[in-house]
């Protein structure tokens, strides 16, 4: 029987990070992992296989709508799907022989199987081979990340109705795309297919796009879609498809009751979220509470019900990013270390990456509002920064919201080209517990996308230069 130290059940972003941290740490650490390859959903069909057909078909269509207007004379670009997966499998591939190399490099043992604890201290791993083997364990973390939530009467098949699983390996572009959910996953898979000639509706239940993030924003980044070409059917749902005809058939009612009518599509993409993944786990015989959303309940350190076990990343409560299990991942480990450990839930960044890109850290108007907090708000679009102009990449604009009294930095929202990369200059200074003013008297190079963050922060006192 392999006795460690700490067992990791789940190599996504969290475990694997987690893993590393305690290693480094001095800890002797075993992951286990079912799937045939390390990294979880996120580098194996999630963040990263998204990524690369985003940025596939933006270049895509750069070469069909943008070259000539710069001068570029090009033959209108044929797509080669297949070598376009091929693209795809390559990013997957050498994030997964990374993931590979640090686990050799920081001697943790690689346990293939699926994981199921039995108790304090103790996993048994099932193998393909139908073997078991158990694995002592001073600590347990489970970090099994989420699943993909399903339609109640919607069957998927990932060939015609899909998952984000089954729409990241499409053998054909889809003459009709019907995307359920507006949320991140759909609106940035919807992106993929529309450049490569998707008609792409979507069907959201709620009556906007894009659930908590700042309205403002969201209804920007609906207009601009629009433009591209998306068709919204908001405040409404899907309750059937019948895949039984050469194209499929949805059923779409209003959110809130009414005659109901039918949509055609080729392609139905069902992404109304994620649920966590603890199937299998053997949590309620271990004596794992779980809360009322199947969610693992932890303390401020992680720390589950049960004496040594601690859990991380989308199994438990918090936004399901891959960012936030890493941190989570790290902290555990120090805290397992006798570190002091730490997650600050406040500043959290989040991305779509779609084009132009949505970026957010810290709270948004409405929640501002509902908590009764006075703020100030600058705001600066990209039509008047000098970069976005000359690159003629001018859609969207920076929000910064202060505290009205002390000036504090509490949120700061992006809708742009590179959007996510510039999020990170308002996560550092909000980290500091910085100003507004401390923001807007930093340098900023000339010409930048980044100079519209700090006009944004000028605008907050109402004094922007270059509007």
């Amino acid at each position: 029987m392999a006795t460690y130290d700490l067992v990791v059940i789940g190599t996504g972003p969290g475990g694997y990070v987690c893993a590393v941290r305690a290693a480094q740490l001095g800890i002797k650490v075993a992951v286990v992992e079912k799937s045939a390859t390390l990294g979880g959903t996120c580098l194996n069909v999630g963040c990263m296989p998204s990524k690369a057909l985003l940025h596939a078909s933006e270049m895509f269509e750069e070469a069909a709508h943008s070259f000539a207007k710069m001068g570029i004379g090009v033959p209108a670009p044929k797509l080669d799907l297949p070598a376009m997966m091929n693209f795809k499998q390559q990013g997957i591939d050498g994030n997964v022989k990374g993931v590979e190399f640090l686990m050799k490099k920081n001697k943790i043992d690689v346990i293939s199987g699926t994981g199921k604890i039995l108790g304090a201290g103790k996993v048994a791993v099932s193998g393909g081979d139908g073997r078991t083997q158990t694995v002592e364990a001073r600590n347990i973390v489970i970090a099994t990340g989420s699943d993909i939530a399903r339609l109640k009467g919607i069957a998927i098949d990932e060939k015609r109705i899909v998952s984000s699983t089954g729409a990241l390996s499409l053998d054909k572009v889809p003459g009709k795309l019907l995307i359920v959910g507006a949320g991140v996953i759909g609106l940035e898979l919807g992106s993929v297919w529309h450049r490569l000639g998707s008609q792409v509706t979507v069907v959201e239940f709620l009556d906007r796009i894009l659930p908590g993030t700042d309205g403002e924003v969201a209804r920007q980044f609906q207009r601009i879609l629009e433009k591209q070409g998306f068709a919204f059917k908001l405040g409404a749902k899907v309750t059937g498809v019948d895949a039984s005809g050469k194209t499929l058939i949805a059923r779409v009612e209003p959110a809130a009751g009414g005659a109901a009518e039918s949509l055609e599509a080729d392609v139905v993409l069902v992404c109304i979220g994620r649920v966590p993944y603890t199937e299998g786990l053997g949590l309620k015989d271990a004596g794992v509470a779980l809360d009322n959303r199947g969610r693992v309940q932890i303390d401020s350190h992680f720390a589950t019900s049960v004496k040594g076990i601690y859990a991380i990343g989308d199994v438990v409560a918090g936004p399901m990013l891959a960012h936030k299990a890493e941190d989570e991942g790290v902290a555990v480990a120090e805290m397992l270390a006798g570190k002091a450990g730490h997650v600050n839930y406040d500043i959290i960044p989040s991305v779509v990456y779609t084009t132009p890109e949505v970026s957010s850290v810290g709270k948004t108007e409405e929640e501002l509002k509902q908590a009764g907090v006075a703020y100030a708000s600058g705001k600066f679009p990209f039509t008047a920064n000098g970069r976005s102009k000359v690159n003629q990449t001018t859609d969207g604009f920076v929000k910064v919201l202060a505290d009205a009294k002390t000036d504090r930095v509490l949120g700061v929202h992006i809708i742009g080209r590179e959007a996510g990369e510039m999020i990170h200059e308002a996560a550092v200074l909000m980290e500091f517990g910085g100003s507004a003013e401390d923001l807007a008297r930093t340098c900023h190079a000339h010409p930048t996308r980044s100079e519209a963050v700090k006009e944004a922060a000028l605008a907050v006192g109402k004094r922007a230069i270059h509007m």
